[in-house]
């Protein structure tokens, strides 16, 4: 199969679990480039990613999942200057079970889709109380009529032009939040697929808590940018 998609893996401190997740995705049909963009880690991840088969771009410091996003796209245009490739975008801490994201690409190969999200069948069980996810869910059902299942997955294969059209991307984990608003707006097909994917649960203890409440407040402020209702609904008016 000619090779036509590049995986792109934003990644922070995964020393852990880079190299397996690396490993799967280099292993899906019609990929041959993999770019792990080491979002200002403080271990091994980006010498781990690189031992395991990819190509590693650095951030000084954390600058957030878009960026890593945006950086990881552009390294792939920079080294294949060729046919734009589809782009597969996936957590570094999948591990083996990156391997299942060849259906994620197979819309998307087969021109039916402009972007494919994915939908795990098996849910870990998780720290919170899924409270971004609903705020995620309803703004978007608002913003367009879709209703998305899980609509902070990460793991999303994307065309490249439609990629383009949703630059610039929201910022840090408002990103998937916005980039689904923003094609479904512009008119790109977007589905959901299922995939037998597992990733590692956030905690309870206090980074967890930071991380979730990080998570809110750029999925708020994706729809608040995206959607006058939206932002009288979550900002108080002035008296």
């Amino acid at each position: 199969m000619t090779a036509d998609t590049a995986v792109v893996i934003p990644a922070k401190n995964e020393a852990g679990r880079i190299g397996p997740t690396v490993k799967a995705a280099l292993a899906l049909p019609g990929v041959d480039l993999v770019v792990v963009v080491d979002d200002g880690s403080a271990d091994r991840t980006g010498k781990v990613a690189r031992e395991a088969g990819a190509r590693v771009v650095r951030h000084s410091r954390n600058r957030g999942k878009a960026a890593a996003m945006e950086s990881g796209a552009e390294a792939v245009r920079l080294l294949d200057g060729q046919t734009p490739r589809h782009l597969l975008f996936l957590d570094a801490d999948l591990g083996e079970t990156a391997a299942a994201a060849a259906a994620l690409v197979e819309p998307v190969r087969a021109g039916k889709a402009d972007l494919a999200i994915a939908v795990f069948t098996t849910l870990v069980r998780l720290g919170g109380h899924g409270m971004v996810v609903r705020l995620s869910r309803e703004g978007i059902k608002r913003a367009t009529g879709f209703e998305a299942t899980q609509p902070l997955n990460g793991q999303r294969c994307i065309t490249r032009a439609a990629f383009e059209a949703a630059r610039p991307l929201a910022h840090g984990f408002g990103v998937e939040t916005g980039m689904t608003i923003d094609l479904l707006r512009k008119r790109y097909r977007v589905v959901e697929v299922e995939v037998d994917m597992a990733h590692r649960a956030t905690g309870t203890d206090w980074r967890a808590q930071l991380h979730r409440a990080t998570q809110l407040r750029d999925v708020a402020l994706a729809l608040v940018a995206r959607e006058p209702i939206i932002r009288d609904t979550i900002l108080p008016r002035r008296p």
